[in-house]
């Protein structure tokens, strides 16, 4: 039985079983399987792997985007990428790649229009990287927002104003803000800054319409959450997986 499998903390919300799960159903893939492996830290990747010998490849989600880091043996990351959200595994060798920069830039192209020339990207953990990724290729400036000024942050949540809002007519949110079942949760940012103009974009899938977005449908913005991001990099994987 080949295995694959996510690794993370918490893992409740997770995208990854049920779509790789019902794929194989769907496709009749009776030699797969996908399983969610909890780990409370990084530091258990090595006595997962020897526990489970027969895995062929791992997703990888919040926290350990990053710190996963260091436990590979090969990356085809691209350069000036530090996060990992895909691995394959090979005779002990477990090689690195981000489906997430992919996922995200052919779900985020088509709505750009000429209106979005600046980014807000509220949030820095290992999801962020990705989103920064492909908004340096597209050319397109942007602040980090978080609750404080560390590890590439440009902006506090306390700095923005209603104008900075309205400048930046492509806010991100890479936060896991507003996911189920905390739903009415969302990023503590001026909402009445939001026009028409803007394009708002959830990394969060579930509810497929959060507060965050909620908030800038409400104002006339153009909305659209995780889900295509997640499908486009799940598909990745697989393809990933599948490779010699």
């Amino acid at each position: 039985m080949r295995l694959f499998g996510l690794i993370g903390n918490p893992l409740g919300h997770s995208f990854s079983e049920k779509y790789f799960t019902r794929k194989y159903e769907e496709l009749q893939i009776h030699n797969c399987r996908y399983k969610l492996f909890p780990l409370s830290a990084i530091t258990e990747l090595p006595a997962l792997l020897d526990a489970h010998p027969s895995l062929e490849g791992l997703n990888v989600t919040i926290p350990y985007k990053k710190a996963v880091l260091p436990y590979l043996t090969d990356s085809l990351i691209p350069e000036g990428l530090n996060a990992c959200n895909c691995i394959k595994i090979r005779s002990g060798q477990l090689t690195g790649y981000n489906t997430d920069v992919l996922g995200f830039g052919k779900s985020l192209t088509p709505l750009l229009n000429s209106a979005h020339q600046r980014a807000l990207v509220l949030g820095n953990g290992g999801a962020t990287e990705s989103i920064l990724y492909v908004l340096k290729e597209k050319g397109i400036p942007f602040e980090v927002v978080s609750r404080s000024l560390h590890k590439g942050s440009t902006l506090t949540y306390s700095e923005l104003t209603r104008d900075i809002v309205q400048a930046h007519t492509l806010i991100i949110n890479t936060t896991p803000l507003g996911t189920y079942p905390h739903s009415d949760n969302f990023p503590d940012i001026p909402y009445e800054g939001i026009t028409h103009r803007h394009l708002l974009y959830d990394l969060v899938y579930n509810p497929p319409l959060t507060k965050f977005l909620q908030q800038g449908k409400e104002k006339g913005a153009q909305v659209k959450n995780g889900e295509e991001m997640l499908v486009i990099q799940a598909e990745e994987s697989w393809s990933f997986w599948n490779r010699d």
